[in-house]
Formats: C-alpha cells, structure tokens, sequence
C-alpha cells in the first residue's frame, strides 16, 4: 500500500489559481495549468465520459492513467470539493456530475456536519473531521490493501507531506509562470531528501517529476 499524491503545478510551484468568478469559479489560469492533463484520452474517458478514443496518448495519457490505477480511497480538502466555492448550497456533491471519477470511498475533511453522500459509479463522499494521520487511518482501513491517494488541495497536501504521510509524491510542471496563487513548496525546504527522484518530459512541454520513497 502507498500514500500517493498526483499534482498540476506551475514552474513557479503553484497548484492552485486566482481570479476566481461566479461563472468561472477555478480562476483564468486553471485551464493553462490543467491543459496537457485535461487533453488526454485518459481524463477525457474518465472525467468526460468521451468513449470516442479522441484524446492524447503520449507522455501526459501514461502519467493520467496512472493516477487512476491502483487506488483505493482518497483524501481531499473541502476546498478540492467545492465547499469554499459553493458555501450555502446543502444539496452540492462536488464539481464532478452524478458520475465522479474516484470510483472509490472519499473522505472529505471538513469541518461541516454532513452525512455520506453515494454518487453513481463506485464514489461515496464521506465528510470527516481529523487529522491528516486520522483521515489516513480511516483510508488505510477501507482501501483493502490498495492505495491510497491524497488528491489536494494543495493545503491539504502540504500537510501531509510536512506529517511525513507520503510515500510518493508526482507533479506534472506545466511550462507556464503564475506568480500567485498557493505554492506547493512553501515550509517544504529539503523535502527531496530521502526520496528517489525521476523526471521525464511529455511531448506537450509539461516536465513530471516523482518523488519516490525507496523500497
């Protein structure tokens, strides 16, 4: 069983973006940083439901289904499902339709009172209150021996890299500069030190780089 996170980050190291609106909640940047992730025939199958086979099938498509392979649960912040976004809605379940494409349990943390929420294809949203070992603990048990992924946000991830609760840590770098927004690396000086390091460049310019615990 491996701790994994999978990120989209800027050269500058920021994962999130700003200038968000009503009508374009993830800011005028999300698409430029999400852009060779988002092309893949992989997330296009996974996320869009696009069955057509249209899509990449490099570089980008080998690390997109990788990040879907394997997987058990997944932890998430309450900004990654949208309750910063959409505070006063009762009935949200997340940007990702009635289909989400987790197909796993997903534990939310979050300090709203809610119950579990069942979506169509395998996801059940589960809202907890703990702490980054806590959540790991409650993922761990229900994984059955398969990984388990931290999905984001970026603040959520930090702080499970800073616990040490990361086995294996990858970013897709998207060849843009932001120059705001929330920086992975922020507190983390020296985190590479007692991981494996790999690089390789997709043909669309992104650089992904896995940080890796030896085995």
């Amino acid at each position: 069983m491996t701790v994994r996170v999978d990120l989209n980050i800027s050269l500058d190291g920021f994962g999130t973006t700003e200038g968000g609106t009503p009508d374009n909640p993830m800011g005028e940047d999300w698409n430029k940083l999400t852009a060779a992730y988002v092309a893949t025939r992989t997330f296009r199958e996974r996320v869009f439901h696009d069955t057509s086979g249209a899509g990449t099938t490099g570089v980008d498509d080998r690390y997109a289904a990788a990040y879907f392979e394997g997987v058990g649960a997944e932890v998430m912040g309450a900004g990654m499902f949208g309750f910063h976004n959409f505070p006063d809605e009762p009935d949200w379940k997340g940007w990702w339709g009635d289909e989400p494409p987790f197909r796993v349990p997903v534990f939310v943390l979050t300090h709203r009172t809610r119950d579990s929420i069942d979506m169509s294809g395998g996801t059940t949203f589960h809202f907890v209150t703990l702490t980054p070992q806590e959540v790991l603990e409650r993922a761990v048990d229900v994984a059955d021996g398969k990984d388990v992924r931290v999905g984001g946000g970026i603040r959520t991830v930090r702080d499970f890299l800073k616990a040490g609760l990361v086995d294996q840590l990858h970013v897709a770098i998207a060849p843009i500069l932001l120059g705001r927004g929330i920086n992975l690396w922020s507190d983390l000086r020296g985190f590479e030190s007692g991981f494996d390091v790999t690089t390789e460049t997709a043909e669309s310019g992104t650089v992904h780089v896995t940080f890796a615990r030896p085995s």
